[in-house]
């Protein structure tokens, strides 16, 4: 199944809905940046939400980014998605090897540990929208579900997933996102709080080959859901060789000398994708005089 995004309304409005499937955007990543299986699991969690919520904004270059820094080995996560279904991430340390929780699965929650959750929204104003809340689990679904309803006072549920294989390749990948919004009945919170409760693990669903659709069809389809969007996601990192000439010019002369002076090739890496772009002392010597800080 190809990774794709659905948005959805059900309830004549009162509840609007995500899902995804995002098994091979997390491949990628892992591949990208040789992720441990917990690290693996914690990215791809956090770039099925960064794609659904990216899926909100409106704006042709709007951006969204969700950073979560905690105290545990792995230290945090970064994830960032337009309104295309492209989204990118990396994990703070990507090696980090933790056994499994009590319940014997991943431990994402005690990899990351107790921090804080930005969400930024980039969406063409002078300044970013940035909301921060705290970790509460170091789980990613509830951590965000806080966010919401402390930071935008939205009543959510958000379910994410990453399953892996014994030889350290995902599996299954993917999520959901409900929300409710303003004048939701109460019956209508009571009947979904029960199929919630109801509702087996977002990875045991996607590993019997519950399509997004069907997921969210088990929760709304009788409350009138409709689909209003279909999309492909995919990993995408639009990194340059321009951008990064532009990051060397802007740490300015005295740096760009200092690396001169070494006399041999300097690689510079791109953090959400790992590609490495290699650029000669003459190169070096050519940015030096676009450089305007000494």
């Amino acid at each position: 199944m190809k990774d794709y995004l659905i948005r959805a309304t059900a309830a004549n409005g009162q509840v609007r809905a995500f899902g995804v499937t995002s098994r091979e955007l997390t491949e990628t990543a892992k591949n990208a940046h040789d992720t441990s299986p917990v690290a693996t699991a914690a990215l791809g969690r956090l770039m099925s939400a960064a794609v659904m919520m990216g899926a909100d904004l409106k704006g042709e270059n709007d951006l969204l980014t969700l950073r979560m820094e905690g105290d545990g080995p792995m230290g945090g996560l970064l994830a960032t998605a337009d309104s295309h279904g492209n989204v990118k991430g990396y994990a703070f340390h990507p090696e980090v090897l933790l056994p499994p929780n009590a319940k014997g699965k991943l431990d994402v929650g005690g990899a990351l540990g107790a921090g804080m959750l930005s969400v930024v929204k980039d969406i063409g104003l002078k300044e970013p929208y940035v909301g921060q809340t705290n970790l509460v689990s170091g789980e990613i679904a509830e951590d965000l579900t806080y966010y919401y309803a402390t930071s935008e006072q939205i009543p959510c549920s958000i379910a994410l997933g990453v399953l892996m294989n014994k030889d350290n390749t995902v599996r299954q990948a993917g999520g959901f996102m409900i929300q409710l919004l303003p004048g939701a009945s109460d019956e209508l919170i009571d009947r979904l709080e029960e199929r919630l409760g109801e509702l087996p693990s977002i990875t045991a669903l996607l590993d019997a080959g519950k399509t997004p659709e069907e997921i969210l069809s088990g929760l709304l389809g009788d409350f009138d859901m409709e689909i209003l969007e279909k999309k492909p996601v995919q990993f995408h990192c639009d990194c340059s060789r321009e951008r990064v000439e532009r990051a060397i010019v802007s740490i300015g002369k005295k740096e760009i000398r200092e690396m001169i002076e070494e006399g041999k090739p300097i690689e510079a890496g791109c953090q959400f994708c790992n590609k490495k772009y290699s650029f000669s002392v003459e190169e070096l010597e050519e940015l030096l005089q676009k450089a305007v800080r000494p």
